[in-house]
């Protein structure tokens, strides 16, 4: 699976676009989870900024 996310941002255009991984708490078992996003630069920040 890695190799087709590094594969597809690896195209023309795509320094625009980062993958953002966050580490969340889970409410039901209070283990951690992680949540993966491909997003535009500008919608990092607020990607690291809400809270779930």
């Amino acid at each position: 699976m890695a190799k087709k996310v590094v594969a597809t941002l690896q195209k023309s255009g795509s320094k625009d676009y980062t993958k953002a991984i966050k580490m969340v708490r889970s409410p039901k078992t209070g283990a951690y989870i992680f949540k993966e996003e491909i997003l535009p630069n500008e919608q990092i920040k607020e990607f690291f900024d809400k809270k779930e």
